[in-house]
């Protein structure tokens, strides 16, 4: 459904998602069945799942999202379950092994390797080729709405999982943060919280502004992203790696803002879709700085000690979203093009075609 006045939509609490393996049919057939189905869950078939598949990242994805709004006919008791949280840890910690071994943190991390990877993080290259420069050279209308629809599993729910690390923090390195919190929030104003500029962007796209909406199209290379943040954020014990994500969200997010904005202009996009990205241009940029020097500069002053998990939680920022920036630009320059996505979206308004067909029927 494409809704063009969608704000009881965006308020609307999802469906559970159509399975894609034992894993997370296991978790939907539970939910799905009420307290009469509370059977073993397959807690040792995840040592042979992949961290980084389909099914396990679905399954994580369900179980988290118990946290946020639930599902329709979903128990909202099922959110601290023993047994779908024991299946839930496991889950977590084949995820979270994975995540620190590509980003490649071991050993002693002392405060000036955090220095130097946030140093690295400000310096983009010369030749950077990501999403945001093929969108704004050289993308097509109906990629820049396959990239819309399967941000929204992140950007709808922006900074709520941040929210969790402020009863974590204190002082210096806590009165900086809420104060980022306050403007991702909208800083007062409902119509300037920043999930809901970007349910404006996917109205004005003629895509599906609805919470959840594009989960079932989302490969699991989204769902991790998220899927991080969720666990960064649940957990007390990975607070600094809750923190060192927030960090290299904002920092790389004002250069790509910039770029956006000009795709998005050469496409013709009308004003609600620009401004989700106008914003994030000038905002993130002063975010980063107050998270890189009061809420990084903050807590190691207070606990050195979580040196290692900012690292992770920078690096684990970026190995993830170059993961997603490789399958749309591989799925986007095949030859044909097929879509980024598992079910292609239904065309959009006419009036926006400029870069060529709003969807895209060819399937990855």
């Amino acid at each position: 459904m494409i809704v063009q006045e969608g704000h009881e939509v965006r308020g609307a609490v999802p469906v559970l998602p159509e399975p894609r393996g034992p894993l997370s049919q296991a978790v939907v057939e539970v939910l799905r069945g009420g307290p009469q189905s509370r059977t073993a869950l397959p807690v040792r078939a995840v040592a042979s799942a992949d961290p980084y598949g389909e099914d396990l990242q679905l399954a994580l994805h369900t179980c988290f999202e118990l946290h946020y709004r639930g599902f329709i006919g979903v128990d909202p008791d099922w959110e601290w379950d023993p047994g779908l949280l024991g299946l839930r840890g496991a889950m977590e910690a084949g995820f979270l092994a994975a995540l620190r071994a590509d980003a490649c943190v071991s050993g002693a991390v002392g405060t000036a390797e955090v220095a130097q990877v946030l140093e690295e993080m400000l310096v983009e290259p010369v030749d950077a080729a990501g999403v945001s420069h093929h969108l704004r050279e050289a993308g097509q209308w109906w990629q820049v709405r396959e990239y819309a629809a399967l941000r929204s599993v992140y950007h709808l729910k922006e900074a709520d999982p941040h929210a969790w690390v402020i009863p974590r923090l204190w002082g210096r390195a806590k009165a900086a943060l809420v104060a980022v919190e306050f403007d991702e929030f909208g800083g007062g104003r409902p119509e300037m919280v920043h999930a809901t500029l970007f349910a404006d962007l996917l109205e004005e796209m003629g895509v599906d502004s609805g919470y959840g909406a594009h989960v079932d199209a989302a490969p699991a290379v989204m769902l991790a992203t998220v899927n991080m943040m969720s666990m960064f954020g649940l957990r007390r014990s990975l607070r600094g790696a809750l923190v060192g994500h927030f960090a290299a969200a904002e920092i790389t997010t004002a250069p790509a803002a910039r770029r956006m904005t000009q795709a998005l202009e050469r496409l013709g996009a009308g004003p609600r879709a620009m401004l989700f990205y106008t914003e994030h241009i000038e905002a993130d940029a002063v975010h980063e700085q107050v998270l890189r020097r009061e809420v990084i500069g903050g807590l190691l002053a207070d606990e050195p000690g979580l040196a290692g998990d900012v690292v992770l939680g920078l690096r684990a920022t970026g190995r993830l979203e170059e993961r997603l920036e490789a399958h749309l630009l591989r799925c986007w320059g095949a030859r044909p093009a097929r879509s980024a996505l598992r079910h292609p979206l239904e065309d959009g308004p006419p009036e926006r075609r400029s870069g060529g067909r709003s969807g895209v029927p060819t399937r990855w």
